[in-house]
């Protein structure tokens, strides 16, 4: 059974808030923690930004893969 230390529903925030939430909860995960992202449309932009931001710092997992809901597994290294 998975457990995360948050989960983000992006559905729930207007799009300009989105990132920054999604980061600042990133940011307060401890090391080997994880948090699950839930978003109606595949993330890559923001996998792209984690990739710039923290290129050795987490990993990314689909858990489910649309067509409808997509989910994600962040976790901080």
């Amino acid at each position: 059974m998975n457990t995360y230390a948050a989960t983000i529903n992006a559905t729930e925030y207007p799009p300009h808030l989105k990132h920054k939430i999604i980061f600042e909860t990133f940011d307060q995960l401890q090391p080997e923690e994880a948090m699950l992202l839930i978003n109606d449309h595949d993330p890559k932009p923001l996998r792209f930004q984690f990739q710039s931001t923290h290129p050795e710092g987490f990993d990314w997992e689909y858990i489910e893969q649309g067509p409808t809901t997509f989910q994600v597994k962040i976790s901080k290294r």
